[in-house]
Order: C-alpha cells, then structure tokens, then sequence
C-alpha cells in the first residue's frame, strides 16, 4: 500500500478538468465550441459583404457568439476550477490510500473510496495522475499529484500500480 498526504491547490484542479474535459462526457466541447466561432465569423464577414450592408445588431451578435465561444474553450479548465476549488480547499489535507484494491482518500470532512472498477482509467500530467470513473461520461474524478510523493520511486511504484488495474488514456 501507498500512502501519500497533499493539499490540493487550485492548478491541481485545473489540470483535472483539463484532462477531464479531454477524456469525459464534455470532450465534445473541444471541437464543437471552436467550429461555432468559425461559424460565427463566417456569418460575420458575409454579413459585411452582402448586398445592402450589415445591421448593426445581428453583426454585433454574432461577434458577441463567435468570441464566446471562442474564448471559452480555453478558459473553461479555469472557471470550473474558480467555481469547485473552494469546496475542496475547505476539505484541508488530503490523505490518499492506494492499493491493489483502489484508492481511498480520507480528508477531515469526508471519506471516499473509489475501487478500480470504478476508477478504471487514468492519464498523466507533468504534475499528477488523474483517475476517470470508467463510465463514458467520466464523471467521477480523483487526482494524485506527484509533489505528495518524497521519492521519485513512488511515482514510478505508482505508474506501476495504476498499470495493472486502470487503462492508461
């Protein structure tokens, strides 16, 4: 068994939601929020370069729509992560169980327990290994950062463990 203690911080979270975003049920949002701002633009200059000229109000709308959805593909990780972050920094310290069983995370407020039927995928991060539920939505999300381990090793030990009892994404 391993046993590693961290606070998560908000840059945690963001790298989470990033990879839950690449792998969970919003992946879609990857494609589809960046083709409706080409779509948006597209209107845009169609509009300028009609016959009789643009209104003012449909073209500013459109603009409007096409910079939304453009900036919010990068800057979803961020909010969800402002939004989620202070219930989570509230929980404190974070003590994480990993076995051949699953992993247990115990904070001062709460208790969970995610077997590797549940927590059946993971990617890695630069900075930690984050565990999807195995549901296509991959709704259920745990994180591991690496700064909780004290020897490179233990990183390595738990690749290895992750290996054998979750897909690698």
């Amino acid at each position: 068994m391993m046993e590693v203690v961290y606070t998560p911080t908000r840059e945690d979270l963001v790298d989470a939601v990033r990879v839950q975003l690449r792998y969970g049920l919003f992946r879609w949002l990857r494609w589809v929020l960046p083709a409706a701002a080409v779509l948006a633009f597209l209107t845009v200059g169609l509009m300028m370069t009609g016959p009789g000229g643009a209104e003012t109000g449909p073209l500013a709308l459109m603009v409007s729509l096409g910079l939304v959805a453009a900036v919010l593909v990068p800057a979803m990780p961020r909010l969800v992560a402002r939004l989620m972050f202070p219930m989570i920094e509230r929980q404190g310290e974070h003590r994480a169980s990993v076995d051949e069983t699953g992993v247990r995370w115990v904070t001062g407020q709460s208790e969970v327990v995610g077997r590797w039927q549940l927590m059946a995928r993971y990617a890695e991060t630069p900075t930690q290994f984050v565990l999807l539920s195995a549901d296509k939505s991959g709704a259920g999300v745990g994180a591991l950062p690496k700064r909780a381990f004290a020897d490179p090793a233990d990183v390595d030990r738990l690749r290895t463990v992750l290996d054998r009892n979750a897909a690698r994404m």
